[in-house]
């Protein structure tokens, strides 16, 4: 049980790793400010959640790299982790 427990933590802290990598690229690639000011700006219009979302999307790249390999348990903490920033998304989105 402690084996399956891992793998699930495993796949999720990349998962989440890779949403951050995600939010870094937009961040400094996309946006022609600096670091925190487009942070600022984000916050500033309200779209924090719409770009969150957007820096979700390599986890469909870890994911399905997890499921080529046969590694269900990490691929299961990816979705975990997924729907974790679908709800963060949805919590800054409608109460922020």
């Amino acid at each position: 049980m402690g084996f399956i427990k891992k793998e699930i933590l495993i796949g999720f802290l990349v998962s989440i790793f890779a949403t951050m990598c995600g939010l870094f690229i937009y961040l400094q690639y996309v946006s022609r400010f600096g670091f925190f000011e487009t942070i600022e700006m984000l916050r500033q219009s309200g779209v924090v959640g719409s770009v969150v979302a957007l820096a979700a999307l390599p986890n469909l790249f870890v994911f399905f790299v997890f499921l080529k390999k046969k590694q269900d348990y990490r691929a299961r903490g990816v979705l975990i982790a997924t729907i974790c920033t679908a709800i963060f998304t949805f919590i800054l989105k409608f109460f922020y």
